[in-house]
């Protein structure tokens, strides 16, 4: 893994990866594209002060905090699903209410198409509120653990981990990437995250 993220940008060998990951790509997905469409709950100061997010409140980005009502939110989720969108996905900064993403949730699930997926992306949560997420009406997840987390974050790992094992538990799939990549990143670092986030068997 080293070795291939160290190979320059415009390198023989890197066309030569691109294409090969491309092929592999369109065999695993028998070469059929997904559309997933997003949308925020909220926009507001977030506490967890991930340095790169506009969110974070030390970076004093989004200063005042505003939601959607259900209405709004299940207008944006319709919306999506009517121009295309295979899968819905509901933004929400860390510090968002609990109890209020879930009735979102219930009141949006409602409104969906069954094979319609809904998908959360929202901060870390325990077994008890992965399992009440999956009932609420949601299909899974988005969540990663990102690069120098608990240092460029105020994140825990632990936490990242744990939510991690509670989503799966619960029956939600898991979505997650590698992120964010920027040129302060060390290869062996994008190697180690990768082989983690591999080890999670994500659906995505």
């Amino acid at each position: 893994l080293i070795w291939m993220l160290s190979l320059p940008l415009d390198s023989p060998e890197t066309y030569l990866l691109l294409g090969e990951a491309t092929r592999i790509s369109k065999e695993v997905t028998g070469d059929k594209a997904e559309v997933h469409g997003q949308f925020a709950l909220n926009l507001a100061p977030c506490g967890e002060n991930c340095k790169y997010c506009s969110f974070a409140v030390v970076n004093q980005i989004f200063t005042k905090s505003t939601k959607l009502t259900p209405e709004e939110a299940v207008e944006s989720a319709v919306h999506l699903e009517e121009i295309g969108a295979s899968a819905v996905y509901m933004m929400a900064t860390a510090n968002y209410a609990f109890s209020e993403l879930l009735e979102m949730t219930q009141e949006v699930r409602k409104h969906l198409k069954p094979e319609t997926l809904l998908i959360a992306n929202v901060g870390d949560r325990t077994k008890k509120e992965a399992q009440q997420m999956h009932d609420a009406g949601l299909n899974g997840v988005y969540h990663a653990m990102r690069l120098r987390e608990g240092v460029d974050t105020d994140i825990p790992p632990h936490k990242r981990m744990e939510s991690f094992a509670a989503f799966r538990e619960a029956g939600l799939a898991l979505g997650t990437c590698v992120e964010p990549v920027g040129p302060e990143h060390r290869n062996d670092e994008i190697a180690d995250l990768i082989l983690l986030t591999a080890s999670l068997q994500p659906a995505y």
